[in-house]
């Protein structure tokens, strides 16, 4: 869950301060999650943030000995990459554009791969580490909210329905991160009805013909 935080840097030598609802805190208590967010998640951005396609935001937790490595040992935790559900075996080569689960009480559908902005690179004082999560494929992805409701931390992530087999997250980033991916294939992710109408229209546009 999110705390509006304000974090130090050093910007031309002086202290410079910002905010950001990037930073998160654990909560035990239930949290109503609606059909653009959890209830009190702060997001500074709005156009790239939240909304109905990007209602939460998923890392998997398997990924953290990674980055603690590449971070030099600097401890990463739960909420280290600005997530709202910090999961446990769930991976990105595992689960499809479009597969519905039950949390608690709310129905979620993935939507799309995180695509890191620039917040991720700050928080790590590292310029290129948006760049690095994608290349790695270690990106986690965004819920869509279906069923509203209560969610906390420890319930179980159910699989009700897959209907994108095909597109794990780590096949929809292969796809979106190679500027030559097959022309077959970018048109049919652009198919894949379950996917964020944005990333769709990404995709139809690096395909359509030249003017």
């Amino acid at each position: 869950m999110p705390t509006t935080h304000r974090q130090e840097d050093v910007v031309d030598g002086k202290p410079a301060e910002w905010s950001s609802g990037f930073f998160k805190q654990a909560v035990g208590a239930p949290v109503w999650l609606g059909e653009t967010n959890l209830d009190g998640d702060g997001q500074a951005d709005l156009n790239a943030h939240g909304g109905p396609h990007k209602a939460v935001n998923v890392y998997p937790s398997e990924h953290f000995p990674h980055w603690q490595a590449v971070f030099g040992g600097a401890p990463v935790g739960a909420g280290g990459f600005g997530e709202n559900f910090t999961t446990q075996g769930l991976l990105e080569g595992e689960v499809c554009i479009g597969d519905i689960f039950q949390i608690g009480q709310v129905q979620v559908q993935i939507s799309q791969p995180r695509q890191p902005c620039w917040k991720l690179a700050r928080r790590w004082r590292m310029p290129a580490l948006a760049k690095q999560v994608r290349s790695s494929g270690r990106t986690g992805w965004y819920f869509r909210t279906l069923q509203t409701g209560s969610v906390r931390a420890g319930d179980a992530i159910v699989l009700l329905q897959r209907s994108f087999p095909q597109w794990t997250v780590a096949a929809a980033n292969a796809v979106m991160q190679n500027p030559r991916a097959e022309r077959q294939a970018v048109a049919d992710l652009a198919d894949c009805a379950a996917l964020t109408p944005s990333w769709r229209e990404r995709l139809k546009a690096r395909i359509a013909p030249k003017q």
